[in-house]
């Protein structure tokens, strides 16, 4: 292994329950006058958001509202949040939400000032540099999620709907210039979606521990974000009022999107396709695929795993140790064990092979794959065989 690296970490964070009463005083910071709060329809309706406005708005902030976001965000969110932005002549974009709002805001607020359409700048070689960074605005990132930690990540996931793909926009301009992480925030969330995110954030970290190059930076962040969840995923789930879990997984959260900047795998691969195609869940697909990408992987992860199960303390810390753990807590929290429950059929296998194999995650997969390698795996999820 070549020890050489280009190793970036996060940002500005305000962490602890309580905190989102400073967000009048961030937008000060960052010389908000007349931001975009970009969040997706339902928290548009609670009290949360009306709170913020108000609150913004009596600090002499004259924030504007934009909610036509997607549980699975197109382009044409960016679009019409851009359209709202510019007539309100806004200065900066306040990101309020799960990954959906906060990718969302995330690719409002790097679109602002570009002439370029938005496929022009994805994750592809260095696309990145054709954007003007004047014309990026900042963000301040307040998530209501444990999971894709979105907040302290580089990078926006929009689904193209020409193609159904799901691609990655990217630019490190577009990390958010604050967070503002309040557990509070997440007491709200439903037990089935707790447990999504969660394992969502399980799965950055434990596919930056194993993708391949030298990262110890993210290593090391990657291991203590899986105790993390190992500790405290189950008890959000069983208690959503359970402050201290509620947390210590929005931490784990921002954790397992700063580890991946290493890299990720094969379960996001098989995951996004299933996501831009039926539009399920992206932390509850990647949570069900799991399984099948360890196993298939095992010959080059083992060693790894093996000293992942020592630092989780695991009952038995082996490769099996650690699949038989990762199989009882996903039966724990109520995630399906197969792709066919999620609505995945044997007719839409060679599609979603072909869009896994071109997926961007697929380069950082510990073992190469391609079609074949991808198709194995699905066959393995839809019926349930490890």
């Amino acid at each position: 292994m070549a020890m050489t690296g280009n190793w970036n970490y996060p940002t500005s964070i305000r962490f602890g329950a309580g905190r989102i009463k400073e967000l009048p005083d961030a937008c000060k910071a960052l010389g908000f006058k007349r931001p975009l709060l970009v969040t997706d329809p339902g928290l548009a309706r609670l009290p949360m958001i009306a709170d913020a406005v108000n609150g913004l708005r009596r600090a002499g902030i004259d924030v504007g509202l934009f909610s036509e976001v997607r549980p699975n965000p197109v382009a044409a969110n960016v679009e019409a949040g851009l359209r709202t932005l510019r007539a309100g002549k806004c200065d900066g974009v306040i990101a309020w939400g799960g990954g959906s709002g906060l990718d969302t805001a995330k690719a409002i607020a790097f679109m602002a000032g570009q002439t370029r359409p938005l496929w022009d700048f994805e994750d592809i070689g260095d696309w990145w540099t054709r954007a003007n960074p004047a014309g990026i605005l900042p963000t301040i990132a307040v998530p209501t999620t444990a999971g894709t930690g979105s907040e302290t990540g580089r990078a926006s996931v929009i689904t193209d709907e020409a193609t159904h793909t799901k691609k990655v926009i990217f630019h490190p301009k577009m990390m958010p210039a604050m967070v503002i992480a309040d557990p509070e925030l997440t007491v709200g969330l439903p037990p089935k979606l707790t447990a999504g995110t969660g394992l969502d954030a399980f799965i950055h970290c434990f596919e930056a521990y194993c993708a391949p190059g030298y990262h110890p930076y993210a290593e090391g962040i990657a291991v203590e974000g899986m105790r993390l969840v190992k500790e405290n995923l189950a008890r959000a789930v069983k208690n959503g009022h359970d402050i201290e879990a509620r947390g210590h997984m929005l931490a784990a959260s921002q954790m397992g999107s700063t580890a991946f900047q290493k890299g990720l795998g094969a379960i996001h691969s098989l995951s996004h396709p299933v996501g831009a195609v039926l539009d399920t869940h992206h932390g509850l697909t990647n949570a069900v695929a799991m399984p099948y990408v360890v196993t298939f992987n095992r010959a080059a992860i083992e060693d790894k795993v093996v000293r992942l199960a020592r630092w989780l303390d695991l009952r038995t810390p082996t490769f099996d140790g650690f699949m038989q753990w990762t199989l009882d807590l996903r039966r724990e929290v109520g995630i399906p064990h197969t792709l066919a429950e999620l609505g995945v059929k044997i007719e839409h296998l060679d599609k979603l092979s072909e869009m896994a194999a071109v997926d961007p995650t697929a380069g950082g997969n510990p073992i190469k794959v391609g079609v074949p390698e991808m198709r194995k795996m699905y066959e393995a999820a839809m019926s349930g065989r490890l």
